[in-house]
Parts: structure tokens; sequence; C-alpha cells
């Protein structure tokens, strides 16, 4: 392949983990992308997989664990409260643990590198136990606020010890000698602020309550009935949920199958509909309500994906995914989709550009604080490849096929694995090349991304 001249990023590069060298790369148009895959295992399940085994007394298997630095961090972390938590083969651990009330202080700080939800979740564990524990990481999470977790513990009996400004990593926490069980309403749909809520709630007598306006996913709540707690969903409002746990249960092992990552699952499915000629399949994606946003915007934009083997699997409802390329059209996503599918809209962005008619994004406030502001990053990288776009307040408008050539820039990644993956797929079928400035983190999520795309005919470089 020829490459274009090599492009100059305006600015200086994102600032990295001290061990991470950045890693740049390069995606060109790529011929009909083809084959059969199975993408990583659910991030999110593979996080509560490995903390459940933790809290449960005795043995719990896991297979299809995602092996991301993301999920090794929240492993280690496992270890470093008491549990013994073995590797056995690719995709599949053993975790025996101590049960809830019984964990231990760690020695060293809890060291998350990049794992927002990792640490959030950890957080609400460690809260309903009386153990002090610091929690650090990577100068991407360091970043990230965590006063909407802190807040709700600070109300169960938790002391914060020392936080950085911002309420911001580092900082360190004391749990609660005596857990208070609260009835509590998320500020924003948040299953990380829910579920933190819910781990301190364990450990607390009477009924911990999370009250959510909007619906957030709700891995951990089946969880926790898949391991025996006691705990009941029911409406609240027109989109939301009120979910009330019963604390202090004996939580029983159980085996786990993680099913494949839908956010995962999004950047070849996304490939597979701009690239002309395209037909994949994806396996054993899992079809949870709340997680398949992006599905649904892609099918309204006119995206040719069909189910072909609709079945359950760990409690969790999956499906393989045949995927053709289709002319896509612009549509309006409405802002209650966000909550099932909001890691989704750096690669819909990406799915916007190649679409006859502009495509709004609507009620997009909670990008600003994910690993990076995604929504500026993603205008930016638009903005740097040629994308007609806007941001009005916390929607973002992508005006598709119409403008300029599309491709030929160097995106920012500020340490994001999504912001890199969405723009290398863009790359795949824009007219000039699109590089990003460093794919080290596409690991934390997703380590065979590179692989698992070149095999289906990306061309990289």
């Amino acid at each position: 392949m020829t490459h274009a001249a090599e492009p100059r990023p305006s600015a200086a590069p994102s600032a990295q983990h001290a061990s991470t060298p950045p890693r740049p790369l390069r995606a060109g148009r790529a011929a009909a992308l083809s084959g059969t895959i199975i993408v990583p295992g659910d991030k999110s399940i593979s996080h509560r997989a490995l903390i459940f085994g933790l809290l449960s007394v005795g043995e719990t298997r896991v297979s299809g664990l995602l092996e991301g630095e993301d999920v090794l961090r929240t492993a280690a972390a496992a270890r470093a409260l008491g549990a013994t938590v073995d590797h056995l083969a690719p995709g599949e651990w053993r975790v025996r643990g101590l049960g809830i009330g019984t964990l231990l202080e760690p020695e060293a700080p809890l060291d998350f590198g990049n794992a927002g939800t990792g640490s959030r979740l950890m957080m609400g564990v460690i809260g309903g136990h009386p153990i002090t524990a610091r929690f650090d990481g990577d100068a991407s999470l360091r970043k990230r606020p965590m006063g909407r977790i802190l807040d709700p513990l600070r109300r169960m009996g938790v002391e914060v010890l020392d936080v950085a400004a911002g309420e911001r990593m580092p900082l360190t926490i004391r749990g609660a000698r005596d857990c208070i069980p609260i009835t509590y309403e998320t500020p924003v749909a948040s299953a990380q602020i829910k579920s933190a809520v819910l781990f301190c709630g364990l450990n607390a007598p009477g009924e911990t309550v999370v009250i959510e306006r909007e619906a957030s996913r709700d891995h951990t709540e089946k969880m926790l009935a898949f391991f025996g707690a006691e705990v009941r969903s029911e409406p609240f409002g027109a989109h939301g949920r009120r979910v009330v746990l019963k604390g202090r249960p004996e939580l029983v092992p159980q085996p786990i199958r993680v099913p494949a990552d839908p956010s995962s699952a999004a950047f070849p499915i996304v490939a597979a509909l701009i690239v002309p000629g395209s037909e994949i399949v994806v396996r054993a994606v899992m079809m949870n309500p709340l997680r398949t946003g992006l599905i649904t915007t892609l099918r309204e934009m006119g995206g040719d994906i069909v189910e072909l083997d609709r079945r359950e699997e760990g409690g969790e409802i999956v499906a393989d995914l045949r995927v053709r390329h289709s002319d896509l059209r612009g549509v309006d996503v409405p802002a209650e989709r966000a909550p099932s599918m909001i890691d989704e809209y750096p690669i819909l962005a990406v799915a916007a550009a190649f679409a006859a008619g502009e495509t709004r994004m609507n009620g997009l406030q909670e990008l600003r604080v994910k690993e990076s502001d995604r929504l500026q990053a993603v205008a930016d990288g638009l903005a740097a490849n040629g994308i007609a776009h806007r941001i009005e307040g916390d929607d973002l408008v992508v005006g598709g096929l119409a403008g300029a050539r599309r491709g030929g820039g160097l995106v920012r990644t500020h340490m994001d694995h999504r912001i890199a993956m969405s723009f290398l797929v863009m790359g795949l079928a824009a007219d000039a090349p699109v590089a990003v400035d460093d794919t080290a983190f596409i690991a934390t999520s997703f380590p065979d991304f590179l692989p698992l795309m070149t095999r289906l005919g990306g061309n990289f470089a």
C-alpha cells in the first residue's frame, strides 16, 4: 500500500503512563471485510465476576473472562483483599473467596491503571468493610471524578481520609465499621454508582435501595440474584428502576460464562457496515436490552444486522450477529437511549460520518467524564479528518457524506482506548488513511483488536 505523507499533530501528544510508550498507528482503506469472529468477554461482567468470587465463600469458576489490563487490575485487587485468584487457561479463572465481612486490609495501594469501572466498584466493596485502602491509577484515571461514588458511600459510613483536588485519585478510604443502609437516588444513570452502593450495602443490615430515573445496565442486580442475594428490581417512573437489596446474605459460588462484549463487538460491526462489500459474523454477542442501544440505532440507520441464533448463556441473552455493508442514513438518537450505549458513541460518530444526512446524538453529558472528555475528543477527531460536525450543548451532530474528503488526519487519543479503536475503524473506509497517536491503551479492553481486525481484512501500518 502506498501511504500518504505522515500527518503531524497540531499539539503535543497525550501524556502517557510512565511505563507505556506511545504506539502510533495508521489505518488505510480496506477491501471487503469477511469472516466469523469472537470478540472478548464483556468487560462489565468480567469485573463483577471477580468481585462476586471475592465476596462468595468458596470457589467460583469463570470462563470467557476478558483478560484486558482493566480486568486484570480488578483481579489483582481481589488478591490484595484476601481472595485466591488463579489463571487456569486462556479465559479460564478460579476465585476462592472469603465471604462478605471478612476481607483483608490491603498491604499496598490498589493501582487500577486505567480501570474506571473496577476502581469505582471496588470502592463500594471496600466501603462495606472496616478496612482502609488507598486507590490510585494512571494519568487518565487520575483525571476522572470520583465524587459521585464517594458521596453515597459517605452516607453509608465510609470515611474519605484523603483525596486529590476535585474528588479525584489518589484517594484513601476507610470502610464503615457498621455500614448504614440508605435509600439513594442517583444523580445520573450510572451502573457504576448503583453498583458501588449495592456492593457496600451487602454488609449493611436491612435494605439498601437505589433509585434510577433512567435505568442503567443491570448486570450487578442479575449477578446478585444469581449468587443468592435477595434483590428485586421494580419499574420507577417512565424509564427508571428501583433496586432493593437485603443486606448480609451469604453469597454462594456459581460458575460464570462471560458473554461477548457488545462494546467490543461495536468496532467490527461498524467496520463491516461502512467498508463496501463486507459481510462478517460476530458470535455470542450479549443482547441485554440495556446494552444494545447501538445495535438499535444502527438498524434505524439502515444497517443490515441480523440475529442468527438467539439463546441464553450464563443468565444473559446472546446472539450471533451477521453484518453486511449497508447504505446508512442519518437519524436522531434520543437522549434516553444513552445509558444503553454510553461507551459506543465514538464508534457511532464514525458510522454517522459515512451516512447520508445528519445524525444527532442527544444528551451526551456523561461522555465528558469518561477516560477522556470523549465528546470533545470525538469532535476533534472528526475535525482532523474533514467530517462536518458541531457540538450543541451536550448534543453531537455529525454531517455524514456531504462535505470534504474524509480521512488524512491524526487523532489525539488522550489515552482513551475507544477513541483509538473508533478512528482506526474510520480509516478502513476513508478516502485517505487515518492515524492515531497511541494504541497502547487498546489493551485495557480489547487486547486482540488489531489481530482480529487484520484477520477480517483490516489494513494497518
